[in-house]
Protein backbone atom coordinates (compact mmCIF):
# COMPACT_ATOMS: atom_id res chain seq x y z
CA UNK A 1 0.00 0.00 0.00
CA UNK A 2 1.29 3.48 -0.93
CA UNK A 3 1.53 5.85 2.05
CA UNK A 4 0.30 9.37 1.22
CA UNK A 5 1.17 12.31 3.47
CA UNK A 6 -0.28 15.59 2.21
CA UNK A 7 1.50 17.86 4.76
CA UNK A 8 1.02 21.64 4.94
CA UNK A 9 2.99 24.67 3.77
CA UNK A 10 6.60 24.58 4.89
CA UNK A 11 6.39 28.28 5.84
CA UNK A 12 3.68 30.25 7.59
CA UNK A 13 1.38 32.69 5.87
CA UNK A 14 -2.05 33.21 4.37
CA UNK A 15 -2.82 30.50 1.82
CA UNK A 16 -3.64 31.91 -1.62
CA UNK A 17 -3.47 28.67 -3.61
CA UNK A 18 -3.72 25.02 -2.54
CA UNK A 19 -4.02 22.44 -5.32
CA UNK A 20 -3.44 18.73 -5.72
CA UNK A 21 -1.72 17.31 -8.81
CA UNK A 22 -2.67 13.78 -9.82
CA UNK A 23 0.02 11.24 -10.75
CA UNK A 24 1.30 11.79 -14.32
CA UNK A 25 -0.51 15.16 -14.61
CA UNK A 26 0.74 18.73 -14.99
CA UNK A 27 0.20 22.01 -13.13
CA UNK A 28 0.92 25.68 -13.58
CA UNK A 29 0.39 28.85 -11.62
CA UNK A 30 1.60 32.41 -11.21
CA UNK A 31 3.43 33.06 -7.94
CA UNK A 32 3.52 36.75 -7.03
CA UNK A 33 6.80 38.33 -5.91
CA UNK A 34 7.29 37.69 -2.20
CA UNK A 35 4.92 34.73 -2.04
CA UNK A 36 6.25 31.24 -1.27
CA UNK A 37 5.40 28.03 -3.13
CA UNK A 38 5.65 24.79 -1.16
CA UNK A 39 5.79 21.58 -3.21
CA UNK A 40 4.79 18.49 -1.23
CA UNK A 41 6.11 15.07 -2.26
CA UNK A 42 2.92 13.34 -1.11
CA UNK A 43 3.88 9.71 -1.76
CA UNK A 44 7.66 10.02 -1.50
CA UNK A 45 10.36 9.84 -4.17
CA UNK A 46 8.16 11.48 -6.79
CA UNK A 47 10.02 13.70 -9.23
CA UNK A 48 8.39 17.09 -9.84
CA UNK A 49 9.92 18.45 -13.05
CA UNK A 50 9.74 22.23 -13.07
CA UNK A 51 10.16 25.23 -15.39
CA UNK A 52 10.03 28.87 -14.26
CA UNK A 53 9.34 31.99 -16.35
CA UNK A 54 9.09 35.70 -15.76
CA UNK A 55 5.30 35.99 -15.66
CA UNK A 56 5.36 39.26 -17.64
CA UNK A 57 8.07 38.30 -20.14
CA UNK A 58 8.40 34.52 -20.65
CA UNK A 59 11.45 35.03 -22.86
CA UNK A 60 13.18 35.39 -19.50
CA UNK A 61 13.16 31.94 -17.97
CA UNK A 62 15.00 29.57 -15.64
CA UNK A 63 18.62 28.92 -16.60
CA UNK A 64 20.56 25.92 -15.31
CA UNK A 65 24.00 27.29 -16.30
CA UNK A 66 23.37 30.71 -14.74
CA UNK A 67 22.06 29.14 -11.53
CA UNK A 68 25.00 26.75 -11.17
CA UNK A 69 27.66 29.27 -12.21
CA UNK A 70 26.48 31.93 -9.73
CA UNK A 71 26.47 29.49 -6.80
CA UNK A 72 29.47 27.39 -7.87
CA UNK A 73 27.69 24.15 -6.97
CA UNK A 74 25.91 21.42 -8.94
CA UNK A 75 23.12 20.90 -6.40
CA UNK A 76 20.10 22.96 -5.41
CA UNK A 77 19.86 23.36 -1.64
CA UNK A 78 18.39 25.76 0.93
CA UNK A 79 19.56 29.25 -0.02
CA UNK A 80 20.02 28.50 -3.72
CA UNK A 81 18.92 31.38 -5.92
CA UNK A 82 17.23 30.13 -9.09
CA UNK A 83 18.40 32.50 -11.80
CA UNK A 84 17.11 33.42 -15.23
CA UNK A 85 18.88 33.49 -18.57
CA UNK A 86 19.45 37.18 -17.82
CA UNK A 87 21.18 36.31 -14.54
CA UNK A 88 18.38 37.74 -12.42
CA UNK A 89 16.82 35.97 -9.41
CA UNK A 90 13.55 34.24 -10.23
CA UNK A 91 13.02 32.30 -6.98
CA UNK A 92 15.00 31.37 -3.87
CA UNK A 93 14.88 28.05 -2.00
CA UNK A 94 13.92 29.19 1.52
CA UNK A 95 13.32 25.77 3.12
CA UNK A 96 14.04 22.21 2.06
CA UNK A 97 13.45 18.88 3.81
CA UNK A 98 15.83 16.75 1.75
CA UNK A 99 19.57 17.14 1.37
CA UNK A 100 19.66 18.27 -2.24
CA UNK A 101 17.50 18.86 -5.31
CA UNK A 102 18.47 18.13 -8.92
CA UNK A 103 18.78 20.53 -11.83
CA UNK A 104 21.01 18.61 -14.24
CA UNK A 105 19.03 15.41 -14.93
CA UNK A 106 16.70 16.92 -17.52
CA UNK A 107 13.18 15.80 -18.43
CA UNK A 108 11.88 12.59 -19.96
CA UNK A 109 9.89 12.49 -23.21
CA UNK A 110 8.57 10.04 -25.76
CA UNK A 111 11.71 10.26 -27.89
CA UNK A 112 14.20 9.86 -25.03
CA UNK A 113 12.14 7.06 -23.48
CA UNK A 114 12.17 5.16 -26.76
CA UNK A 115 15.92 5.66 -27.18
CA UNK A 116 16.72 4.56 -23.64
CA UNK A 117 14.20 1.80 -23.04
CA UNK A 118 13.00 0.52 -26.42
CA UNK A 119 10.12 0.98 -28.84
CA UNK A 120 7.70 -0.84 -26.55
CA UNK A 121 7.52 2.34 -24.40
CA UNK A 122 6.98 4.79 -27.26
CA UNK A 123 3.35 5.29 -26.22
CA UNK A 124 4.39 6.52 -22.74
CA UNK A 125 4.03 10.29 -22.48
CA UNK A 126 6.72 12.09 -20.52
CA UNK A 127 7.48 15.39 -18.84
CA UNK A 128 8.20 17.04 -22.17
CA UNK A 129 4.65 16.30 -23.30
CA UNK A 130 3.29 17.56 -19.97
CA UNK A 131 5.30 20.77 -20.31
CA UNK A 132 3.97 21.34 -23.82
CA UNK A 133 0.32 20.76 -22.93
CA UNK A 134 0.49 22.86 -19.75
CA UNK A 135 2.61 25.59 -21.33
CA UNK A 136 0.12 25.92 -24.19
CA UNK A 137 -2.37 27.32 -21.67
CA UNK A 138 -0.02 30.30 -21.33
CA UNK A 139 0.97 30.69 -24.97
CA UNK A 140 4.22 28.73 -24.61
CA UNK A 141 5.47 26.22 -27.16
CA UNK A 142 8.42 24.04 -28.12
CA UNK A 143 10.84 26.99 -28.32
CA UNK A 144 10.10 27.76 -24.68
CA UNK A 145 11.26 24.38 -23.34
CA UNK A 146 14.62 24.64 -21.59
CA UNK A 147 16.59 22.55 -19.11
CA UNK A 148 14.58 22.16 -15.94
CA UNK A 149 14.61 21.54 -12.21
CA UNK A 150 13.74 18.10 -10.84
CA UNK A 151 12.40 18.54 -7.33
CA UNK A 152 12.89 15.39 -5.21
CA UNK A 153 14.86 13.48 -7.89
CA UNK A 154 18.24 12.05 -6.85
CA UNK A 155 20.98 12.52 -9.46
CA UNK A 156 24.35 12.04 -7.75
CA UNK A 157 27.49 13.43 -9.36
CA UNK A 158 30.35 10.97 -8.96
CA UNK A 159 34.01 12.04 -8.52
CA UNK A 160 34.69 11.19 -12.17
CA UNK A 161 31.77 13.36 -13.31
CA UNK A 162 29.42 10.48 -14.08
CA UNK A 163 25.70 10.98 -13.40
CA UNK A 164 22.97 8.53 -12.57
CA UNK A 165 19.26 8.55 -11.74
CA UNK A 166 18.95 6.47 -8.58
CA UNK A 167 16.58 5.84 -5.69
CA UNK A 168 15.38 9.10 -4.17
CA UNK A 169 16.21 10.58 -0.78
CA UNK A 170 12.71 11.93 -0.20
CA UNK A 171 9.73 10.35 1.56
CA UNK A 172 5.96 10.81 2.00
CA UNK A 173 5.14 14.39 2.93
CA UNK A 174 8.64 15.83 2.36
CA UNK A 175 8.63 19.43 1.13
CA UNK A 176 10.59 22.18 -0.54
CA UNK A 177 9.64 25.87 -0.39
CA UNK A 178 10.68 28.52 -2.92
CA UNK A 179 10.05 32.26 -2.69
CA UNK A 180 9.28 34.28 -5.81
CA UNK A 181 11.71 37.17 -6.30
CA UNK A 182 9.59 38.53 -9.16
CA UNK A 183 6.17 37.53 -10.48
CA UNK A 184 6.84 34.09 -11.96
CA UNK A 185 4.94 31.47 -13.91
CA UNK A 186 5.77 28.00 -12.58
CA UNK A 187 5.05 24.95 -14.75
CA UNK A 188 5.33 21.49 -13.18
CA UNK A 189 5.13 17.99 -14.62
CA UNK A 190 4.27 15.34 -12.04
CA UNK A 191 6.68 12.98 -13.75
CA UNK A 192 5.05 9.93 -15.39
CA UNK A 193 8.33 8.05 -15.83
CA UNK A 194 7.93 4.31 -15.13
CA UNK A 195 11.20 2.99 -16.56
CA UNK A 196 13.77 4.25 -14.03
CA UNK A 197 13.71 4.78 -10.25
CA UNK A 198 13.10 8.57 -10.27
CA UNK A 199 9.50 7.91 -9.14
CA UNK A 200 10.15 4.65 -7.30
CA UNK A 201 8.36 3.03 -10.29
CA UNK A 202 5.11 4.25 -8.71
CA UNK A 203 3.96 7.80 -9.66
CA UNK A 204 2.15 9.51 -6.80
CA UNK A 205 0.44 12.91 -6.25
CA UNK A 206 1.92 16.31 -5.48
CA UNK A 207 0.47 19.19 -3.48
CA UNK A 208 1.15 22.80 -4.46
CA UNK A 209 0.60 25.45 -1.77
CA UNK A 210 1.23 29.17 -2.26
CA UNK A 211 1.26 31.47 0.79
CA UNK A 212 1.75 35.16 1.32
CA UNK A 213 4.79 35.02 3.57
CA UNK A 214 6.45 38.42 3.59
CA UNK A 215 9.77 38.56 5.36
CA UNK A 216 10.79 34.91 4.93
CA UNK A 217 14.56 34.82 4.45
CA UNK A 218 16.80 31.99 3.14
Amino acid sequence: MTVLEWSESLVGGAVVKDERVAPNASWSGVVTAGDVLTIVDVGGNQSADCLIYNAHDPDERYSVPDTLAWQGNAYVRTGTVLRSNEGRPLMTVVANEIDRQDTIGGACGKESNTLRYGHHVMFHHGCRENFLSEGAKHGLGVRDLVSNLNWFMNVPVEPDGALGIVDGMSGPGKRVAVRAEMDVLVVVSNCPQMNNPCNDFNPTPLRMIVVQAGGVQP
